[in-house]
């Protein structure tokens, strides 16, 4: 029987940011994105969040600045628009100068058996979740390695390494963030530019938990070894570690934010 570990206390901020600048994609809304934007702030950061819900931005924005007094920078964009995405990266470089830290979260899930998937389900998970990051990481990297300087965290999930049925699509795409992330590290590195990925197992937000049922839920926490799910803050802390100068010789690295069954 699993017995369920408590909730540790939300953190203090240690400045580990402090004086960078740092753009977060999908940072609208309740999830492990907003968190990454709120914890960057909270460690120092100038910040820009950007999201293609512009009102849920907006929102998102006021929240980060009641909690640390400074109002980020947004920009409306959707990923999947190389258009768009080149926008963002202009629009970051006007706003804050630099970009030092960029934080990859977009992306999308679903549950469906592969004889059921239509092209179009499969085609929208990889775009949104793969490709975004590449659109997005070939933008930013010809500044950071002008400034032969950076640091790019990406969004992976466990799932690029387990099986789960119904999420052919999600873990394929989630399995090439690993890829991408292992590779263009290589390639970063002869210019200074770090790229890391997090690889979260459950973390819990009202999202979620509206388009997963309560049952599917039960069994994923079930599989935890604390017994419960990660807060999404737990998952940003990771992305703080890896976005700081404390994790300066890891590049390449996918960082499990889970409990690994051996």
């Amino acid at each position: 029987m699993t017995v369920t570990s408590p909730v540790p206390p939300y953190p203090e901020a240690r400045g580990l940011l402090k004086g960078k600048t740092v753009v977060v994609t999908a940072a609208a809304g309740t999830g492990i994105g907003f968190s990454a934007a709120q914890r960057a702030a909270e460690e120092g950061a100038s910040l820009m969040i950007s999201d293609f819900h512009e009102r849920r931005l907006g929102e998102a924005a006021d929240r980060i600045a009641e909690k640390v007094g400074t109002r980020p920078a947004t920009f409306v964009c959707d990923v999947t628009s190389e258009e768009q995405v080149q926008g963002l990266r202009d629009a970051a470089l006007s706003s804050l100068g630099r970009v030092d830290v960029l934080i990859n979260n977009a992306g999308l899930g679903g549950e469906v058996d592969v004889v059921d998937m239509t092209d179009e389900q499969w085609s929208r998970v990889l775009d949104v979740t793969l490709t975004s990051l590449f659109r997005m990481t070939r933008a930013f990297l010809p500044s950071m390695y002008a400034a032969k300087s950076g640091v790019m965290v990406n969004n992976a999930s466990v799932l690029g390494w387990r099986a789960q049925k119904g999420q052919a699509h999600y873990a394929a795409a989630k399995a090439g963030v690993m890829a991408f992330t292992r590779c263009s590290a290589l390639e970063a590195a002869e210019h200074n530019v770090r790229i890391n990925a997090v690889s979260p197992s459950l973390a819990m937000h009202p999202f979620l938990a509206k388009v997963t049922t309560q049952e599917a839920l039960d069994k994923l926490v079930e599989k935890e070894a604390f017994g419960r799910p990660a807060e999404v803050w737990e998952i940003a802390n990771v992305m703080m570690f890896l976005a700081s100068d404390l994790s300066s010789y890891m590049t390449g690295e996918i960082v499990s934010v889970s409990s690994q069954r051996a």
